[in-house]
């Protein structure tokens, strides 16, 4: 039975001689917060007021022109901390952050003060990656004047094992962010970095290549629009062009790892005149990069990551063939881009040209389109 302390309010009930205690009857103060929803961010984000017109052609050309991603040329930087202790903390959505020094390479000599934060799923796991994916915080104070200026939290993908063939990946995936700029009126943005990696005494550990993700706020400020967290969201919510763009590209790189009803591997963009797009990010478990641990989700029925299955919205050949058209008038740049990383592999610049050469042929032909993308889509209200 349950025994009421000091100042709780109770009710006697008793059945057949038995008396017990039971809580207080709600009071009309308390019925009334109990029926008070807590409000939908997301559609009380959506109903926020907008900036005026200059000042979101203001934040879009200050997003533009972040010096990070003024350039191609990859970046020479050291990155010191207690990595050990960085690398043991493998919890989904730690707060712990940890002091880290950032050395860029070039004319500046005092290193940016930053912490450094873990996250990520998969990689995150010790029995995929040693080394973890980082969140880099930064001071917009200490890192003014520099390559950095303007930031103030980025993703950094690492290496994940110590090892070439790992490193191999980080330059493959790089290069799916390149092509996805190619064909996407809007896509994440992605700088690569030579990053020599040293513990808090200053003792080399490794120098491998990672690369820098571009903040998903200024992404959305690009576009003029908000970033913005709306699951289930289906493909009839959606920008129509954007989406197929989307998909298509999906497809062409063998990436099944996207969720837009679950918001996983996507972030939604809203604009002012409420039109919805999806920007996806986070490659590395496509045929393109081909990542050793990739696998698909055996519910999809491919048995390989490199077995290409569009999961985008039905569309016909007539909606289909100016998106394919983008596709294909930029496939010589495309193509090229693996020439442009003289780090990359022999190895691996054939393996990509080949698998994208098998989506060229397989979007040459309208009769190839039609039974593939056309006839062969799976009809479903999003994915």
């Amino acid at each position: 039975m349950k025994i009421a302390t000091a100042g709780e309010r109770v009710r006697v009930a008793c059945l057949i001689g038995t008396c017990v205690l039971l809580p207080a009857a709600p009071t009309l103060a308390q019925k009334a917060q109990k029926s008070q929803k807590a409000p939908n961010a997301p559609y009380v984000k959506l109903a926020e007021a907008w900036p005026d017109a200059e000042k979101l052609r203001e934040r879009r050309a200050d997003a533009e022109t972040r010096a990070l991603f003024a350039s191609d040329e990859p970046l020479n930087l050291t990155l010191s901390a207690d990595f050990k202790a960085v690398n043991r903390d493998r919890t989904e959505g730690s707060a712990s952050r940890y002091p880290a020094l950032l050395s860029v390479g070039g004319n500046q000599t005092v290193p940016i003060a930053v912490k450094l934060g873990t996250r990520g799923h998969f990689r995150l796991r010790s029995a995929s990656c040693s080394w973890v994916p980082l969140r880099v915080d930064f001071s917009k104070k200490a890192n003014a004047g520099t390559v950095f200026a303007g930031q103030s939290s980025l993703k950094l993908v690492t290496h994940c094992r110590d090892n070439n063939d790992f490193e191999q990946h980080v330059l493959r995936e790089y290069l799916a962010y390149r092509i996805h700029g190619l064909v996407a009126p809007l896509a994440f943005r992605a700088r690569l970095a030579k990053i020599g990696y040293t513990d808090s005494a200053g003792k080399p550990l490794t120098t491998r290549y990672g690369m820098f993700i571009e903040d998903d706020d200024d992404v959305a400020r690009r576009a003029e629009a908000r970033s913005i967290e709306l699951p289930r969201t289906l493909f009839k919510d959606l920008d129509a062009d954007s989406t197929t763009t989307m998909a298509l590209f999906e497809y062409m790189i063998g990436n099944t790892d996207v969720s837009i009803i679950k918001l996983h591997n996507v972030k939604l963009l809203v604009n002012q005149a409420k039109t919805i797009y999806a920007v996806p990010y986070d490659f590395d478990f496509s045929g393109l990069v081909d990542a050793p641990y990739a696998h698909p989700d055996p519910k999809l029925g491919i048995d390989t990551v490199r077995d290409r299955l569009y999961r985008g919205p039905c569309r016909s050949e007539a909606e289909l063939t100016p998106v394919l058209d983008r596709f294909r008038a930029r496939k010589a740049d495309i193509m090229a881009l693996y020439d442009s990383l003289p780090d990359l592999s022999a190895g691996s610049r054939k393996a990509a040209r080949s698998y994208l050469e098998g989506f060229y042929a397989g979007v040459e032909r309208p009769d190839r389109v039609r039974k593939t993308l056309v006839d062969g889509c799976v009809r479903a209200p999003g994915m």
